[in-house]
């Protein structure tokens, strides 16, 4: 990714900075002096082009400003071996699943219009909850898993011609109740809200409180249908005033209006946004 190679471009920068300024050091301390300091005994004159070195391999022979500058010249060479040897950290790339400021933003783009128009929906239940009236249109639209569009068909034609070998290009339209649309998305953008990939997502605060919910709204949904493999004490109104205080938790946890600020008075589109503003 970019923000990959501008890193490895500064480290490269920055060692080579490093490297310059360590030879300008060295240079500064006579270590390649063309002549020998005026100070040294038992050297003679040298070229210009030799360095100014002993012929002795006796080290008593060579005066201690000589030896220091050599040592420096050893431990500043290995230093920056080190430092150009050392390796580049390896970065993340930035896809779906690299970490919080990549995840959160896709997520919101592509779910927040489908949890919204579920909030929506879940709150227009509410009359009908309150009097006890389950086989109310929006109570049973809300389970109805042929009422909701959750993937459009697409043309499969080109300008008019059908070019699939099995001569089947009809498009096909993908139906579910809202609730499930509901679980599948609220689950998806709760799993995004994760600072790294070592936390399972059952341990995120958002994927907890939206099990919650789902776990209340089961129950609610098969007193509905009239599946309820065993009799549940709780009230209809009971168990959607429950949920909904655990939807309200869950959509603060994704940055989302609570249900009782208006927000969720109208309808919203389900497509994939343009951005992760809430709209």
């Amino acid at each position: 990714s970019l923000s990959s190679f501008s890193t490895i471009n500064a480290i490269t920068t920055m060692t080579k900075l490093s490297t310059l300024l360590l030879f300008t050091a060295i240079a500064g301390t006579n270590a390649f002096s063309t002549q020998p300091p005026s100070s040294a005994v038992g050297y003679t004159a040298r070229t210009s082009t030799q360095l100014s070195v002993s012929d002795t391999n006796n080290e008593d022979d060579i005066p201690s400003s000589m030896l220091e500058r050599r040592n420096f010249l050893v431990t500043a060479t290995a230093a920056t071996a080190a430092a150009i040897l050392a390796p580049v950290p390896a970065y993340a790339s930035g896809g779906a699943t690299a970490g919080k400021y990549t995840t959160i933003p896709i997520a919101k783009r592509r779910y927040y219009g489908r949890v919204q128009e579920a909030v929506h929906e879940f709150l227009l239940m509410a009359p009908a909850v309150i009097a006890g009236d389950l086989n109310d249109p929006t109570i049973q639209d809300f389970f109805d898993v042929t009422k909701t569009v959750v993937v459009p068909g697409k043309k499969k034609d080109i300008n008019g011609v059908c070019t699939k070998k099995d001569g089947d290009c009809k498009s096909t339209t993908i139906y579910d109740s809202r609730y499930n649309d509901m679980k599948t998305t609220m689950y998806l953008l709760g799993n995004a809200f994760r600072i790294n990939q070592q936390k399972a997502p059952d341990n995120l605060p958002t994927v907890q409180a939206s099990k919650k919910f789902f776990k209340e709204m089961d129950t609610f949904e098969r007193k509905v249908l009239n599946k309820e493999k065993k009799k549940v004490k709780k009230a209809p109104a009971e168990i959607y005033a429950d949920a909904l205080d655990i939807l309200d938790v869950y959509l603060d946890l994704v940055e989302l209006p609570p249900t009782d600020s208006g927000h969720y008075d109208k309808e919203f589109s389900t497509l994939v946004g343009e951005t992760s503003r809430i709209t």
